[in-house]
């Protein structure tokens, strides 16, 4: 299966079979995530796998009644970090000088940069630069899902409130951005048998050549 036919299989599951994806699937669909593409490179996030079902049944209280949240094979919480700035350069810096062999003196001009370009941010600004991130993260995911056959149904209809609290998200410096429940479509899901409803290439795609 090509990509665009991996991406014409795919849909939003409504419901999900009790079938459990195998370990290693679920870690290469994360991998496939943790290497997304990002600004500066920064990752301002976390990708949360939401393995224990008691905390899954209390997140259900905070997700408008989908109860895929609980009965899907496995549950993803992207969470956007709250506090922008240098400590995120910083930490990127280091995993360059770790990865690349480079020196501090050689990326110097580069942390000044990134660190001037996220001062210039007002707080909002951050924020909304970090969830950005996320989704295309979230972008990455649901491709590479396809590209497995694995089922997936990204969700922002929860309380992100609610879900902070119950994860305990704020005293990490994070904030509940986007979830993912990720596992195998159901036989009485209706929603597989229907054709995708998208707008056609020209009337999404446009070519500027002047």
């Amino acid at each position: 299966m090509n990509i665009l036919e991996a991406l014409d299989w795919r849909y939003a599951v409504r419901e999900f079979s009790p079938s459990i994806l195998e370990h290693q699937t679920v870690t290469t669909l994360l991998d496939a995530t943790r290497k997304s593409a990002s600004s500066y490179g920064l990752q301002p996030y976390k990708i949360l796998l939401i393995q224990s079902e008691s905390i899954r049944r209390e997140l259900l209280a905070h997700s408008f009644g989908q109860q895929k949240v609980v009965f899907c094979s496995h549950l993803v919480v992207f969470a956007a970090q709250t506090e922008i700035g240098d400590l995120l350069v910083d930490r990127y810096i280091a995993q360059c000088m770790k990865t690349r062999r480079q020196s501090m003196s050689e990326l110097a001009g580069y942390a000044n940069h990134m660190k001037a370009a996220l001062a210039a941010k007002s707080d909002w600004e951050k924020k909304a630069w970090a969830h950005q991130q996320v989704y295309i993260a979230l972008g990455t995911l649901l491709a590479a899902a396809a590209s497995m056959l694995v089922d997936s149904c990204p969700m922002t209809g929860f309380d992100p409130k609610g879900y902070d609290q119950v994860l305990g998200l704020a005293e990490r410096g994070l904030e509940s951005s986007v979830v993912v429940a990720l596992g195998c479509r159901s036989a009485n899901d209706s929603s597989a048998n229907l054709k995708k409803v998208r707008f056609d290439y020209d009337e999404v795609v446009e070519s500027i050549t002047a």
